[in-house]
């Protein structure tokens, strides 16, 4: 591994620490949780090192607060392989009486949390990580900041040096942080490697439950097939029984999709519920997506080029790559991204909503001016539908692309913004 990119969580990070005993950083394997968590920490114990394991766990058994000894903030590692350690945390932190004690990381919830007693309330913050975005990456020049957008700029610009090869590329390598220093060859390999680990070992050893690999993989191609649709848990069946011999219940779909979500393969956009002039129904089922988009195209056997050659693909893929984007950037912000469909299946791609009440409606298009222009009508019809004596008029409407040389405003106040232009 070289040097250490920074990332979006490490000022997240440091600002937790001072209003909190801990911080648990949770979020998929290899997403760098480990790496961002050992810039800040002054001592470390690693639960699940090889040679300190068993010994780990017997102490996390008979006498936890020796584990916990340490400069801090101390750093616990896969703290989840031994779920007392909560409680013991828990009661350090109280008697310390100080902030910025402990860091844990994990790459799965719990399976048993039988024995832990305290939900942490008032002593612990949480932090989610995700791949990195292409701006923590160094792929976004990130001369477009989503933090300046909820201002109104008059006027935005900025030069785009990515290409629509170049975004097919960093679709199928995704936000792994070791694959962003290899070779493209090599970096695009990562992504099958990692769902092979999910499908032959990680979704079964999250809760111990044994699970049918060949299933888990139809499972992931299937949701990669209706990715950023409300596609429901009976649609999954359908796709995975089409090759499948046996008998496949929607209970055993579900179960396999919450390992998933366990650990963090699977992170679903919720839907967002404006105040409306209309009487629409507003559907409330969550969006699908992967925590990264090379899930999807390893999940669909695809690489940059065959992307290129199905653009229908690529814009449902592409719209994943930005929904983890906009997460790591409006994370930053204190906000939350939402998905918009109502029962007419008029459709906002995402939504970001900060803490403030203030929110950006956005459309997401891999470019040209025909689909920029269809975003652009999509944005300003769905301004109209809100009843803006209920609630706040949007902050901005911009149409997100892979495409594109510049970022402007147009003349109806809609931003044009591709994605290598953007950070938080």
């Amino acid at each position: 591994m070289k040097e250490y990119k920074k990332r979006i969580s490490d000022k997240i990070l440091e600002k937790k620490l001072k209003g909190k005993g801990a911080v648990l950083i949770q979020g998929p394997k290899w997403c760098g949780k480990t790496t961002t968590a050992e810039q800040i920490s002054k001592s470390i114990l690693y639960m699940a090192k090889p040679e300190d394991k068993v010994q780990n766990l017997t102490l996390a058994d008979i006498n936890p607060s020796i584990l916990l000894e340490g400069e801090t903030p101390r750093l616990i590692d896969e703290w989840q392989i031994a779920p007392k350690l909560w409680d013991a945390i828990r009661f350090e932190i109280d008697h310390r009486d100080e902030e910025g004690q402990f860091i844990l990381t994990g790459s799965s919830v719990p399976a048993n949390m039988d024995e832990v007693t305290h939900t942490g309330t008032g002593r612990f913050a949480w932090l989610l990580m995700r791949p990195m975005s292409l701006y923590e990456s160094g792929e976004s020049n990130g001369s477009i900041s989503l933090e300046e957008l909820f201002k109104t700029p008059e006027k935005i610009s900025a030069i785009n040096e990515l290409e629509l090869k170049d975004v097919a590329y960093l679709t199928c390598r995704g936000g792994w942080p070791r694959s962003i220093f290899m070779e493209k060859e090599i970096a695009l390999e990562q992504a099958f490697d990692y769902c092979d680990a999910v499908v032959n070992a990680d979704v079964s050893e999250v809760d111990n439950v044994s699970r049918n690999p060949e299933r888990v993989k139809k499972l992931m191609r299937a949701y990669a097939r209706n990715i950023g649709t409300q596609a429901s848990n009976e649609t999954l069946r359908q796709d995975m029984l089409n090759n499948d011999s046996f008998t496949l219940d929607t209970d055993t779909v579900v179960s396999y999709i919450s390992a998933l979500k366990k650990i963090f393969v699977i992170e679903e956009a919720p839907a967002w519920n404006p105040n409306l002039r209309s009487k629409s129904a507003i559907r409330t089922s969550y969006t699908r997506y992967f925590v990264d988009p090379s899930i999807a195209t390893a999940s669909l056997g695809m690489g940059p080029n065959d992307l290129i050659n199905n653009l229908n693909t690529f814009g449902l893929i592409f719209e994943c790559l930005c929904m983890r984007d906009l997460r790591v950037y409006a994370e930053s912000l204190n906000g939350d991204v939402y998905h918009y469909r109502d029962s007419y299946d008029f459709e906002c791609d995402a939504v970001i909503h900060l803490r403030n009440g203030s929110y950006g409606l956005i459309e997401i298009k891999l470019g040209g001016d025909k689909l920029i222009g269809e975003g652009a009508e999509t944005l300003k019809a769905m301004e109209e539908k809100i009843d803006t004596e209920k609630m706040n008029k949007p902050s901005f409407l911009m149409v997100l692309t892979a495409t594109g040389k510049y970022a402007y405003r147009r003349e109806d106040g809609v931003y044009v913004v591709p994605i290598g232009c953007l950070k938080d």
